[in-house]
């Protein structure tokens, strides 16, 4: 760890929720893989509420490390919030996010920032994956499924240990659960992403079981993510698709009981028919009209949305198009 003075190159941000290790059996392993950069580096943990065990494991590493913050909420907010208060109290241009329990190796470190030299956010893959079949399953269908309704594919979203330059996080708000989705919404404001293979630490073994209430909010998550990655500026693309397709199938019935009752005599008053269809008509021109009341929304705000990001702007002077050296005066 370096010392007080010296130009902080490397902010390392540790959220800490329900779910961590030994304080400093973590901080050692991460450590080993810190000092083999060439990098003046910061840690920051948060901890997401107060943790009581952890915490007081963390009092003696403050006392050790002069280069180490601690962020206490009041109250747990989580993951995705702990980590842009993290950021809101780095200093460096470089940023790393870690788990506060065993994911990675620590001596892998090093391998996410040398990605940066060609992205601009790197993501770890833990390559080989334990865990048993089960597991491997419910991996493979959420990423799939991410992979279906976002066209990205990433396979370890669920990774903690993520590199990021500082520019990247001051594009993108995270809250509630969407830490997970960081690289979908990097990818989506134009940043550079790349998924880097690395060990998986050899105490990584959640024994644990997810309630059928996390699957919900996951999915609803993935959801939330697909709209975000795919129709924030254009509302009534999505809207309006489900608005036209519901309203032409309550056109299209509606249609048919009117035919119906015309040619063939047969009564509209006992059929169940007609109500779904008059629905489906009244719910596509509600959802049209949803639509279009977003798209008025983005409008109003558009000269303040940014979703773009510039990579290099390349200027040549008159002086250098008329074949002058800029640093030499141009004589009229």
């Amino acid at each position: 760890m370096l010392q007080k003075d010296s130009p902080i190159e490397l902010s390392v941000i540790i959220p800490v929720g329900d779910r961590h290790s030994d304080a400093r059996a973590l901080f050692a392993d991460y450590e080993e893989g810190l000092d083999k950069l060439a990098l003046h580096y910061e840690v920051i943990f948060v901890l997401d509420g107060p943790q009581g065990d952890f915490a007081a494991g963390l009092q003696p590493l403050l006392r050790e490390h002069r280069n180490m913050t601690i962020v206490t909420l009041t109250r747990s907010f989580g993951e995705a919030t702990a980590l842009m208060a993290g950021f809101e109290q780095a200093s460096a241009e470089l940023v790393l996010t870690l788990p506060a329990y065993f994911q990675i190796r620590g001596s892998e470190i090093p391998k996410l920032l040398d990605a940066l030299q060609s992205a601009d956010v790197a993501v770890a893959r833990r390559w080989p994956r334990a865990g048993g079949r089960l597991e491997q399953l419910r991996r493979n269908a959420f990423h799939g499924l991410i992979a279906w309704i976002t066209g990205l594919r990433f396979r370890d979203l669920g990774c903690g240990a993520r590199a990021l330059r500082r520019r990247v996080l001051e594009e993108i708000s995270l809250y509630g659960d969407q830490h997970r989705f960081l690289a979908l919404l990097a990818d989506r404001q134009g940043f550079r992403v790349k998924e880097v293979d690395v060990a998986q630490s050899a105490l990584d073994r959640f024994t644990g079981h997810y309630r059928t209430r996390e699957y919900a909010h996951r999915v609803l998550d993935i959801f939330t993510v697909f709209f975000l990655v795919r129709f924030t500026k254009k509302p009534l693309r999505f809207f309006g698709m489900v608005g036209v397709t519901t309203f032409g199938i309550g056109a299209v019935l509606l249609l048919y009981l009117v035919i119906d009752r015309l040619a063939f005599s047969h009564g509209l008053a006992d059929r169940p028919a007609l109500l779904l269809s008059s629905l489906l008509v009244v719910l596509g021109l509600q959802l049209f009209a949803l639509g279009l009341l977003g798209e008025l929304i983005i409008f109003t705000h558009a000269k303040s949305i940014k979703d773009y990001q510039v990579k290099e702007v390349i200027q040549f002077t008159h002086a250098q198009r008329a074949g002058t050296p800029e640093n030499e005066a141009v004589t009229p």
